[in-house]
């Protein structure tokens, strides 16, 4: 019994002043079964390192003493005039979590005891050591961390003057965010006394929770520590390295890590199925061959048909998979004879030997409308076009040398008209010269008025007869 006041308070260690040895048995098996826990358990995570400081309440009264007329556990449990408070930072506790979901704790407390229940009684220091097991209970919701409620199972053991006595610990409580890694802690802790003379008893606090721990630079749950990848978010199951493809294999080795494969290919796909990766396949969604990096071959040219402007005949590299049935270096397909060898200016066609009548025909046509400078040789601006189609058809025939005859009516002296259409058949080679003809395929010479194709009595006979003409030479 202890005298408080004038009354006297039975706890079952008041017999002596001595520690109860089985107590403190019965605290060290408490303690191993935690620490083994911790150990078995241990599980790194982001922070799992808690300190917490803050005021502890201990109130004696009712707790369940139903038989000595006290009333039932929570009876008067909100009743804070039975509350012994200590006015100041009187509890300190370390938490580790050990992984899914539970924390180990070790708390020291101290208070002073000046009441039990509605009785007042004679000051007497209060110490206790507490263990424990606590679950977050928001694993089984998967909830925020702004709130996280728990419970917890524990033991400790008291110290209350001379007396000590072990308990076995039943807690609630919760923690509330006030900013990053910082919480307001509430909780409440039912001590039952291992032996049912000694005091049980409530103990609550309310303080302030720190937590801290290794560093998860890419905040992916997996500390730096223990992460392979701790720059980039990754899997548990990959010590913290991506799998960005979700095909179970991690990008580190995975050879296509953004596009789902097998293990077989180290996490590359072959959509067509031609052996040819996609990531090396030029063709990935048809099959191919190999030796054309998965492209097809329709004609079997060795030209893949994507290069191949003829994928269905077989043809030449050259002229991008097309064929030159003749040989003349023109493909078929650009070849308008592709049956007869032939010039690229004739778009494939063989150059005819000369000019035909139509086109000698079309020449002279030309030449007498050629217009000159009056009693003159010199070529009227207006006659460009015209002399730019005669060049034309001369080119045509590179291999065809052409005179170039002036003629005269037979008004003037007939040594004047010689002179004349002479002067004026060489203006117009040297046009067709400076035109790019070769001067070696020309010749020019003057008629006078010595070739008529008209009267030259009469104005229409003579503007015929004043003419130039270009003709093949045989």
């Amino acid at each position: 019994m202890l005298a408080i006041g004038t009354e006297q308070i039975n706890f079952a260690s008041c017999k002596s002043k001595k520690p109860n040895m089985k107590n403190y048995f019965k605290l060290f098996v408490a303690s191993m079964i935690l620490l083994s826990a911790s150990l078995a358990q241990a599980q790194d995570e982001t922070n799992p390192w808690s300190f917490s400081l803050g005021l502890n309440a201990v109130d004696f009264y009712p707790v369940g003493e139903e038989d000595q007329g006290l009333g039932g556990y929570f009876d008067e449990y909100f009743n804070t005039t039975h509350y012994n408070l200590l006015a100041l930072p009187s509890r300190f506790e370390v938490g580790y979590y050990v992984g899914d979901g539970i924390v180990a704790t070790l708390a020291v407390s101290v208070n002073q005891i000046d009441r039990v229940g509605d009785l007042r009684v004679d000051q007497m220091y209060y110490v206790s050591t507490d263990g424990g097991l606590r679950y977050n209970l928001r694993e089984i919701y998967n909830g925020s961390d702004f709130f996280n409620p728990y419970l917890g199972i524990g033991g400790s053991y008291q110290f209350i003057e001379d007396v000590s006595f072990g308990t076995f610990n039943g807690t609630v409580g919760f923690d509330i965010k006030l900013e990053d890694n910082l919480y307001l802690n509430l909780q409440s802790t039912y001590k039952h006394a291992f032996e049912d003379a000694n005091p049980k008893h409530f103990q609550h606090v309310a303080g302030i929770k720190y937590i801290w721990g290794s560093i998860d630079s890419d905040e992916d749950g997996i500390p730096d520590n223990k992460d392979d990848c701790p720059e980039i978010p990754g899997l548990v199951e990959f010590n913290g390295c991506p799998d960005s493809d979700g095909d179970g294999i991690k990008d580190s080795e995975d050879a296509c890590p953004y596009v789902a494969g097998p293990i077989a290919t180290m996490g590359c796909p072959d959509t067509d199925g031609d052996t040819v990766l996609d990531k090396d396949d030029e063709c990935p969604t048809v099959a191919g061959l190999v030796a054309l990096k998965g492209c097809p071959d329709t004609d079997g040219d060795g030209i893949a048909d994507k290069d191949d402007e003829c994928p269905n005949e077989a043809g030449l590299a050259k002229f991008d998979g097309c064929p030159d049935t003749d040989g003349d270096g023109i493909a078929d397909k650009d070849d308008k004879c592709p049956n007869e060898a032939g010039i690229a200016e004739l778009d494939g066609c063989p150059r005819p030997a000369a000019p035909t009548m139509e086109e000698q025909e079309q020449l002279n046509a030309y030449a007498r409308t050629i217009l000159f400078e009056t009693n003159k040789s010199a070529i009227k601006t207006q006659s460009a076009e015209t002399l730019q189609d005669i060049i034309a058809i001369l080119e045509k025939y590179p291999d065809s040398n052409f005179s170039i005859d002036g003629h005269t009516d037979s008004v003037g002296s007939e040594a004047y008209n010689q002179t004349l259409s002479n002067e004026r058949a060489n203006s117009v080679l040297r046009y067709l010269v400076n035109g790019g003809i070769d001067k070696d395929r020309l010749s020019a010479e003057g008629f006078g008025e010595t070739k008529p194709i008209a009267s030259n009595k009469t104005a229409a006979g003579r503007q015929q007869n004043r003419r130039t003409e270009i003709n093949l030479k045989k």
